[in-house]
């Protein structure tokens, strides 16, 4: 099966944003993809970069416009997306949300970020409840999908759990990028951590992965010295962590690759580590600490 991560740059005006998502994604369509992935909040910039009360007024509703707009592109192309929305859920009730629309048009279902994020630049407990629907795959006529958003790559349990249920493929919408202050060094790390942790999902579960991050340079309104340059570094990984296919750092991509998606059972027959699983011993799981 052929899938699709856009990563793209995006400004203030929400309509410009989405018509340039648009095209990408019949870009894709064109070059056979079944699947796409949009990166995280591609409506619009990264809000989070500060706390201002005024931006919830970006939030909207499940079915709303934004959500409208990508099932009628998945009908009319014959696609499944993964989109990224600030939903507003009700007075006071925000989430960071991922829907996933089918081939027909209609909305597959939904996943809500579980883990929110309080960081310089990274402001997202000011704007977000956490999800409570739980780390539950979406069933699509293009397979089982496990679909998390941005700071849960960092969590091996959230992809443990959509594996165990069944997820065929791994998906992480994303927003991530390097401040002024981290020196070329330091950006080398993070890259790199947030490419292997996501790698090491795929190996561990033996399950293909999407990663659609954004891309550019995006200012703080308030703070300018906080601003975000985004890494891009959208990948697609086979159950093994190989590579597949990566997009650049610095440029908008739209990364096609084709997935074998029953690669997944040749690769947990030889390496069994859900045969080998000690369940009886993981109990440690449940606590904050050790004790």
């Amino acid at each position: 099966m052929k899938v699709a991560a856009i990563q793209q740059k995006c400004g203030n005006d929400h309509n410009r944003n989405l018509l340039h998502t648009e095209k990408s994604i019949r870009k894709a369509t064109e070059n056979s993809a079944k699947l796409i992935v949009l990166q995280e909040l591609h409506k619009g910039e990264y809000f989070c970069k500060n706390e201002d009360h005024a931006l919830f007024d970006w939030a909207e509703s499940i079915p709303g416009p934004t959500s409208e707009k990508m099932a009628k592109l998945a009908k009319e192309l014959d696609v499944v997306i993964v989109s990224s929305i600030f939903e507003r859920r009700g007075a006071g009730i925000y989430h960071n949300t991922a829907v996933v629309l089918e081939t027909d048009g209609s909305i597959a279902g939904i996943y809500r970020k579980m883990h929110i994020p309080d960081d310089p630049s990274y402001y997202e407990k000011f704007y977000f409840t956490p999800g409570d629907l739980g780390f539950i795959p979406i069933h699509t006529s293009v397979g089982l999908l496990g679909v998390l958003v941005c700071w849960d790559q960092w969590f091996p349990e959230a992809a443990r759990i959509m594996a165990l249920q069944g997820a065929e493929i791994l998906i992480y919408p994303s927003a991530i990028g390097w401040s002024k202050a981290d020196s070329k060094e330091e950006q080398k790390k993070q890259r790199d951590a947030w490419i292997t942790i996501q790698r090491s999902h795929a190996i561990s579960n033996g399950i293909p992965i999407i990663v659609a991050n954004r891309v550019g340079y995006e200012k703080n309104y308030l703070l300018e010295d906080e601003g975000l340059n985004f890494w891009g570094s959208s990948f697609i990984a086979g159950p093994q962590g190989e590579m597949i296919a990566e997009a650049p750092t610095d440029q908008e991509h739209i990364l096609i690759a084709e997935i074998d998606m029953k690669a997944s059972e040749d690769v947990r027959r030889a390496w069994p580590f859900f045969r080998d699983r000690r369940i009886d011993s993981y109990s440690i799981l449940l606590k904050k600490w050790g004790y």
